[in-house]
């Protein structure tokens, strides 16, 4: 029996500190040791929560960049103005509330790395400056017209597809481009469901010691779960579906029953405002809860499907995104408001 080259292969063995030897992320990592030592920019692809900020660290680490600064900068959390500031600096008196000079982030990773995360929520306005910086090292702070030299490496990640964004309009194709040097895929944990017992075992760990407690025991129905469900939040909400059974637990295993309700019955929240769910899938859901016989006339039927579902959804999402609300409005695709609406009608606005 031959055996696999990737056993063989020192390329493919897991970065430090980052779990996983499936063949998927094998081909990660062996991306990530060829392109570290040279100066390319890196374009990370991946749903939110796949790890690429991990990566992203690793790539620095395993640079002739790693003794110089590491600057992580969240494109998506800023503003534009806030934004253009956050990077490249301003002067005195630039704008209102400018009352000194500010170095920007692409001045304190010189000789380092800057990891620029969400780059696709960037303006064109500001895509414009980040070009400038890729082509030419150079840019000016706001409100000022000298030029400022730097040598930096430049990672970006993106959870939605650059090139489908720049046929729309929304994002520039040169920028594109100029990023995609080397693209790495982060797989959804969907698909490297044989990293998940690995994954659990190291999340029971690091909670155990957290929380002074000892969990020491996986149930196999637990495993087969966990590894037939979607997790559309990826890692991240493997994470907190560990920690929640840890902190949830009497004894010392992991049991089925402390896992979420969508991982045991392997239907993941759905967005309601992503895509229409159906008046025959809600009635099966409905079936599904043993609340009522959906065959039953009545004229609430409806509303007495569709309220514990979207309760259901809106509290799963809530958790896959740790309590921050603006990612669970946009996932779920509503405002901010109507999702401080429902959390209220449905009672979970204090949990």
């Amino acid at each position: 029996m031959s055996i696999p080259s990737q056993i063989n292969d020192p390329t493919t063995s897991p970065l430090p500190g980052i779990i996983g030897s499936g063949t998927a992320m094998g081909e990660v990592y062996q991306t990530t040791r060829q392109v570290a030592g040279s100066n390319a920019s890196v374009l990370l692809l991946g749903e939110t929560g796949t790890g690429k900020e991990l990566i992203a660290h690793a790539i620095h680490d395993l640079s002739q960049r790693r003794e110089r600064p590491f600057v992580r900068v969240n494109c998506g959390a800023l503003s534009e103005s806030l934004l253009e500031s956050e990077l490249f600096g301003h002067v005195r008196g630039a704008f209102t509330g400018a009352i000194d000079n500010r170095t920007g982030r692409f001045e304190e990773a010189h000789k380092g790395t800057i990891y620029l995360d969400e780059i696709n929520s960037t303006t064109l306005h500001l895509q414009v400056k980040l070009l400038r910086v890729l082509q030419e090292h150079e840019f000016e702070r706001v409100g000022d017209t000298k030029s400022v030299q730097v040598d930096t490496r430049v990672i970006a990640a993106s959870n939605r597809d650059l090139l489908e964004l720049a046929e729309e309009g929304s994002f520039r194709e040169d920028l594109y481009y100029r990023l995609n040097v080397v693209p790495i895929y982060l797989p959804p944990l969907r698909e490297r469901t044989e990293d998940i017992p690995q994954l659990v075992t190291h999340f029971l760990n690091l909670y155990n010691e957290q929380n002074d407690r000892y969990v020491a025991h996986i149930d196999p129905r637990a495993i087969e779960a966990m590894q037939n469900y979607h997790w559309p939040g990826n890692v991240r909400e493997l994470q907190n579906c560990v920690e929640r059974a840890v902190v949830m637990a009497r004894g010392d295993e992991l049991t089925f029953e402390l896992l979420p309700s969508a991982v045991r019955t392997g239907r993941p929240p759905r967005a309601l405002g992503t895509r229409a769910m159906d008046f025959q899938s809600l009635t099966d859901e409905l079936v599904h809860r043993g609340l009522k016989d959906a065959g039953e006339a009545d004229e609430d039927l409806l509303s007495r499907i569709v309220e514990p579902v979207e309760r259901q959804v809106i509290s799963e999402v809530m958790t896959s995104t740790d309590g921050v609300q603006i990612k669970a409005a946009a996932r779920l695709g509503i405002n901010r408001n109507t999702l401080h609406k429902k959390l209220k009608q449905h009672g979970l606005d204090g949990e």
